[in-house]
């Protein structure tokens, strides 16, 4: 349970943060399940991202598939608590929470036809793509190669 908090530890001060890093759903499962095998890498380089300065941005459709997720793949109280958790630091505005709008939803689903020889990228992975290009955020917290993939010069992190 403790390390269903880990977010909570060194946040970034607001004024201090020079750069953002966008937050994926797979950063967020890993980071949210001891038992992920990734969760102990995921831990390590939240914390650097923490040491670093920079300021976490998420979306409500990385949420969204974040909650469907986590209810599938632990307890229903851990869930609950890593939510809430997250909501918290949302409200205090240690991380960013971006709404995909209507004209958001509309480039991404131009994006859905521009890439049609990739099928298996998510619409949600698309939106991220707006909500990145749009805030000029070029770093992403995520194991998904989906972001290098399309050419749009997205850096992963971890490496």
């Amino acid at each position: 349970m403790k390390d269903l908090l880990i977010w909570q530890k060194g946040m970034i001060n607001m004024s201090m943060a020079l750069n953002e890093i966008f937050v994926d759903t797979w950063a967020w499962l890993a980071l949210s399940n001891r038992k992920d095998a990734y969760h102990e890498r995921v831990k390590g380089s939240y914390e650097e991202i923490n040491a670093t300065g920079y300021r976490m941005v998420t979306s409500d459709y990385v949420l969204d598939e974040v909650i469907t997720a986590l209810f599938r793949s632990v307890t229903f109280d851990s869930a609950v608590q890593f939510v809430e958790s997250l909501f918290a630091v949302i409200r205090r505005n240690q991380i960013k929470l971006e709404w995909v709008t209507e004209e958001r939803f509309k480039t991404a689903w131009l994006l859905r036809k521009r890439y049609q020889d990739k099928p298996d990228i998510s619409f949600t992975d698309l939106t991220s793509f707006v909500l990145m290009q749009e805030l000029r955020i070029n770093k992403v917290f995520t194991g998904n190669g989906h972001f290098e993939n399309v050419g749009l010069g997205f850096e992963v992190f971890p490496k």
